[in-house]
């Protein structure tokens, strides 16, 4: 890990990493998910762009995002009136029924990984997607044993962009800020590791609104994860 050592000045006692759009390709199955919840309710599907965009704040949010874009196209009342609880509930069920049909782990990530753990740095995953979906993909994807603390957006009162999280895995590992990385692809993470006076390293390839990652200002952004290797 000689270029992370390089840039950070010695190596991290603590990586934090975020899931969807940093270590795992998951929007497909999301999409699906959210689709076959829509159709649950009789309600149009959405395109995948609109999800892919709308991933990063939590289930709730992307709820609100595909709910914006299929009341204009309905003329029933009764499907206007179609809630953000009633579809959260239909795409939780379908969701946590197939998490890992298709998502994949992004090129580099699980030789960084493997790397972080041979130096024996600790490493926690935080992420806004609720916790029992969020175990059950890493668990798919063979990702669960590189991190000793999973938080998801349930996990405690506030998920990112507020420090919470990253203060709490702080706090757990005991760990200094000046000592600790996140590692994320959206402004939630960057937002999130400058709260806590944390260094950020970010990737360009996930799921960030369909905004640059640069704009968010994170310290460095970097292709792949093996770059830092």
């Amino acid at each position: 890990m000689d270029e992370l050592k390089s840039w950070f000045g010695g190596l991290p006692q603590l990586i934090m990493f975020d899931l969807d759009g940093t270590l795992a390709d998951s929007a497909a199955d999301i999409a699906i998910a959210l689709n076959r919840a829509l159709d649950d309710l009789a309600l149009p599907p959405v395109a995948d762009e609109v999800v892919r965009n709308g991933i990063g704040r939590g289930a709730a949010r992307l709820m609100d995002v595909a709910l914006q874009h299929v009341r204009p196209q309905l003329d029933n009342a009764m499907q206007r009136q179609v809630e953000n609880e009633q579809l959260l509930s239909a795409f939780m069920h379908r969701y946590e029924d197939a998490v890992c049909e298709f998502s994949t782990v992004y090129p580099g990530v699980r030789e960084f990984l493997d790397a972080a753990k041979a130096q024996g740095i600790n490493m926690a995953c935080i992420t806004n997607k609720p916790l029992k979906p969020a175990n059950a993909l890493l668990d798919a994807l063979e990702l669960s044993e590189y991190f000793s603390v999973v938080l998801g957006g349930d996990s405690l009162t506030h998920k990112k962009p507020h420090p919470e999280p990253l203060q709490h895995s702080l706090r757990h590992f005991s760990v200094t800020p000046d000592k600790a990385l996140m590692i994320g692809d959206s402004r939630n993470d960057v937002e999130a590791a400058k709260a806590a006076g944390v260094r950020v390293l970010a990737l360009p390839y996930g799921y960030n609104y369909g905004e640059a990652i640069e704009a968010s200002e994170p310290d460095r952004v970097v292709a792949t994860l093996a770059d830092m290797l």
